[in-house]
C-alpha cells in the first residue's frame, strides 16, 4: 500500500528531475521509464545508481495510462506562474481536477510523478497543494511550507549564491553556518517607506497571503473546492485587516495611514526594487521605479489585454450596484446586497472568484489590478520582462503599492458598510452581562507590551536544487513581542449560566496628528487579537487567556521550524494535524511595533451573547481551527454568525462619536502602551575551525 505522505517528497527540489534523491535520507523515486522526460530517459538508472544509499529508500512508482496534460504544459516550466492571471488558473484548475479524480492515493503518486518533470514547477506546487488539501485521503498531510521548496520568493538573491557556496564547500559533519538577511537590502534609509522592511517583507507575512489563497483558489473545475462558507466575505476581511496593521505599523513609525490607489491615472509615487531572483524563470523580478504610471496591457504571451478604462468601468459598476442596493446576475436578475450575504456576493465579484455573479459586467477588478501594477514596468512585452512582485500571491505584500492598491479595494467594501443601518445599544448589548475590568500582564508590568527584534534561522535546503544535500539555513531578523495574558472580570447577573464570545481588538488612540480619532475612523483601525468562547456562572467571574491561544494567529514554530523535527505530543493524531494547518497570521507579528517611547492602544473587549452567535456545525470534528478568524474552519461553517469584524463592521450609531460613547455594559476598554525596545534577539553564532 502506498505511504501517502512520499507525496510530500515531490515539493523538494522543485526544479530537479523527480527521480533524484529526496528526504534528506536518499529516497527515491523508482520511475516508470514511459515517465522520464526524453532528456534523462537513458540515463535515468546510471543517475540513480551514482546518488542511491540503497535499495530500503526507494519508491516504487506504479506505472499507469496517464490522463493528457498538454494543456498545463502550455505554461512553459521557465514561466512566471501568476493566480492572478486567469488563463493561469485555468490550467493550474485542469491539473487540480486530475489530481483531485485520481482514485487511489497511488494512482494520484503515479499521475504526480508523471506531471511533475513537464509542468510548471509553481504551478505544480499550487495544483498538488489544493489537490492533497481537499482529498479526503490526503487532507490530514502536513504541507511544507513554501518558503522551504521556493525560498527564492523570500529572501535576497545574494543570499541565494552564499548558501549554495555553503553547500557546496562545507559537506559531511562539518556543522553550515547559517546565511544571514541584511535587513536593509531592498533600500536604504534614504526611503521613507523603507522603515516599513520588516512588515512588509517578513517571511511569516507573506507566507500567510500565499496559504490563504492557497485554501481559497479562485477557480477550479471542481466548484465545492472554491464554493466555501462566506468564501467572498473572508476575501473582504482578510484584506482589511491587513490594510488596518500596516496602518498601525505606519503610526508606529510616525508615517500617515497609507493612501488609497484611487485616481488610476495618477503615477505611483513609490518605488520597489525587490532585489531576487526567480529560480524557477532564473530572472531578476523586475523593479518599478518612482513615479511609474500605469498603462494598458496588451501582452498575448501571458494571455493577458486589461485597460486602464476597463478598469474604471468595474469599478463604477461595482459603485452603481453597491448605490442601488443589488447586482445583476448573468441572467439580469437582481440580487440583494442585504445586510447578511451582500458582502459575500461583493468579496466574489471584487476579487474575482470562479463565485462571481456576473463577470461579465463586474469584471475581473482586483486580479487585473496586481497584474496592471505588475506590468507596469513592460506593459507590451516589448522588452521581454515577466511581472514585478504584485503579480505572484507569494510576494506581493513586499510592495509599498499592494496596501495602496488594498486600501482602493477595500474602500469599495466599506462603502456598502456605509450604507447598512448601524448596530442599535440593544443589539451590542448583552443583558445582565458587564465587563468589569480588563488587564494585560507581560513580564511583570501591566498594560504594557513590549516588541524587539529576534533572529530565527529556516532551512532552505529542499528548495536549492543541483546541490549537496544537507541543511542550509538562512537566518531572518524580525520583529518579536514578550507573550502576555489577557484578564477579565465579568458579572453575570442573571440567575443563569450563560455562554459569551469574547471578542478583542486594538487600535490606535490617538491619528497621525496626534489628535483622538473619531469612532468612524478609528473601527476602520481596529484589528483583531483574539476571539474564544467563555462560560460564566452566575456571579463574578474571572477568565484569562494568553496570547499563544490566539484566534487570528497560528504557533510561531509554524513559520519558523525544521523539516527533520515536525513532531507532535506521542499518540496524538489531531494535535499533529492542528500543529500542521498553515493558513493563519504570524503570531510574532500579533501586536504592532509601537515606538521606542511607547505608543498608546486601545484594547477593546466585548462578549456577546455565544447562543446568537453560535454556528449549527460546531459538533463536528475539525483537523484546523487555531486561525479561524482570518481563514475559517476547514471542511465547517464559519464559526461565528456576525458579520465579521463585528461590532466594528459598520458606521457607529448616531451619538457614539468616539469609541467611549460606544460602549455597553457588556464591553470594556483599557488603554495599552506597546514600546519598542530596538534590540535583537541573537541567536548562537557557529564557528567552524579548519
Amino acid at each position: 500500500m502506498t505511504d501517502k505522505r512520499n507525496l510530500l517528497l515531490l515539493f523538494e527540489h522543485p526544479t530537479e528531475p523527480v527521480f533524484m534523491d529526496k528526504g534528506g535520507n536518499g529516497t527515491m523515486f523508482q520511475v516508470p521509464d514511459s515517465y522520464v522526460t526524453n532528456r534523462y530517459n537513458s540515463i535515468c538508472k546510471k543517475i540513480q545508481g551514482r546518488v542511491s544509499v540503497g535499495e530500503k529508500n526507494h519508491i516504487s512508482v506504479k506505472e499507469i495510462p496517464v490522463p493528457d496534460i498538454s494543456y498545463p504544459m502550455t505554461l512553459g516550466r521557465s514561466d512566471e506562474f501568476s493566480l492572478f492571471l486567469k488563463s493561469h488558473r485555468q490550467k493550474a484548475a485542469h491539473l487540480i481536477e486530475i489530481f483531485t479524480k485520481m482514485p487511489s492515493v497511488e494512482d494520484l503518486q503515479s499521475v504526480a510523478v508523471y506531471a511533475r518533470d513537464r509542468v510548471n514547477p509553481v504551478m505544480f506546487n499550487y495544483a498538488l497543494s489544493v489537490a492533497l488539501l481537499h482529498r479526503p485521503d490526503t487532507k490530514d498531510l502536513d504541507l511544507p511550507s513554501f518558503s522551504q521548496t521556493f525560498p527564492d520568493r523570500f529572501i535576497d538573491s545574494k543570499v541565494l549564491r552564499n548558501m549554495r557556496e555553503e553547500s557546496f564547500v562545507v559537506q559531511g559533519l562539518e556543522a553550515r553556518i547559517p546565511t544571514v538577511i541584511s535587513v536593509n537590502y531592498t533600500a536604504s534609509d534614504l526611503e521613507v517607506e523603507h522603515r516599513l522592511w520588516y512588515f512588509r517583507e517578513d517571511l511569516g507575512v507573506n507566507l500567510h497571503h500565499w496559504h490563504w489563497h492557497l485554501v481559497y483558489p479562485i477557480e477550479a473545475n471542481d466548484r465545492s473546492i472554491v464554493d466555501k462558507d462566506r468564501r467572498g466575505e473572508l476575501f473582504y476581511y482578510m484584506h482589511q485587516q491587513i490594510v488596518a496593521r500596516y496602518n498601525a505599523e505606519r503610526l508606529s513609525n510616525h508615517m500617515a495611514r497609507v493612501q488609497a490607489f484611487n485616481n488610476l491615472d495618477e503615477p505611483i509615487a513609490e518605488g520597489y526594487f525587490p532585489k531576487m531572483n526567480s529560480l524557477v524563470a532564473s530572472r531578476d523580478y523586475p523593479p518599478r521605479f518612482d513615479n511609474t504610471r500605469l498603462r494598458d496591457i496588451d501582452r498575448p504571451v501571458n494571455e493577458l489585454k486589461v485597460g486602464i478604462d476597463d478598469m474604471k468601468r468595474w469599478r463604477d459598476r461595482i459603485y452603481e450596484a453597491i448605490h442601488q442596493g443589488y447586482v445583476l446576475d448573468m441572467n439580469n436578475e437582481r440580487v440583494i446586497l442585504d445586510d447578511v450575504k451582500g458582502i459575500d456576493i461583493l468579496g466574489n465579484i471584487i476579487e474575482a472568484s470562479e463565485l462571481t455573479i456576473n463577470s461579465k459586467l463586474y469584471g475581473d477588478l482586483h486580479n487585473k489590478g496586481h497584474m496592471l501594477i505588475a506590468f507596469s514596468h513592460d506593459p507590451s512585452n516589448k522588452h521581454l520582462e515577466s511581472a514585478g512582485v504584485m503579480g505572484d500571491s507569494s510576494t506581493a505584500m513586499r510592495d509599498p503599492v499592494f496596501y495602496k492598491w488594498h486600501a482602493f479595494i477595500d474602500n469599495l467594501f466599506q462603502e456598502h458598510k456605509r450604507l447598512l443601518p448601524a448596530y442599535t445599544e440593544e443589539y451590542l448589548s448583552f443583558p445582565g452581562i458587564r465587563v468589569q475590568s480588563i488587564n494585560v500582564e507581560s513580564q511583570g508590568q501591566t498594560n504594557r507590551l513590549t516588541t524587539f527584534w529576534q533572529e530565527s534561522d529556516v532551512d532552505m535546503s529542499r528548495g536549492l536544487d543541483f546541490l549537496p544535500r544537507g541543511n542550509v539555513f538562512a537566518r531572518f531578523t524580525h520583529l518579536q513581542h514578550n507573550p502576555f495574558t489577557y484578564t477579565i472580570d465579568v458579572e453575570n447577573s442573571s440567575k443563569d449560566t450563560r455562554n459569551g464570545y469574547v471578542r478583542i481588538f486594538l487600535a490606535p488612540k490617538l491619528d497621525d496628528r496626534n489628535g483622538i480619532m473619531s469612532l468612524a475612523e478609528q473601527r476602520l483601525m481596529m484589528v483583531e487579537l483574539d476571539k474564544f468562547v467563555v462560560t460564566m456562572t452566575p456571579g463574578t467571574n474571572t477568565f484569562t487567556r494568553n496570547s499563544t491561544e490566539s484566534s487570528v494567529t497560528i504557533p510561531f514554530e509554524r513559520t519558523f521550524r525544521n523539516l527533520d523535527s515536525n513532531t507532535a505530543p506521542e499518540n496524538s493524531t489531531e494535535e499533529l494535524i492542528n500543529f500542521f494547518c498553515g493558513c493563519g497570521w504570524p503570531n510574532h507579528m500579533l501586536v504592532p511595533k509601537g515606538r521606542p517611547e511607547g505608543l498608546s492602544f486601545e484594547l477593546f473587549v466585548m462578549i456577546s451573547n455565544y447562543d446568537d452567535d453560535r454556528v449549527n456545525d460546531q459538533a463536528l470534528e475539525c483537523g484546523c481551527s487555531d486561525a479561524a478568524s482570518y481563514c475559517g474552519l476547514r471542511d465547517r461553517l464559519y464559526p461565528d454568525r456576525k458579520s465579521m469584524g463585528y461590532p466594528f463592521d459598520r458606521e457607529p450609531r448616531r451619538g457614539a462619536e468616539f469609541l467611549e460613547n460606544f460602549l455597553t455594559p457588556n464591553m470594556s476598554t483599557v488603554e495599552v502602551t506597546i514600546t519598542h525596545d530596538n534590540r535583537i534577539e541573537k541567536l548562537p553564532e557557529v564557528v567552524n575551525s579548519c
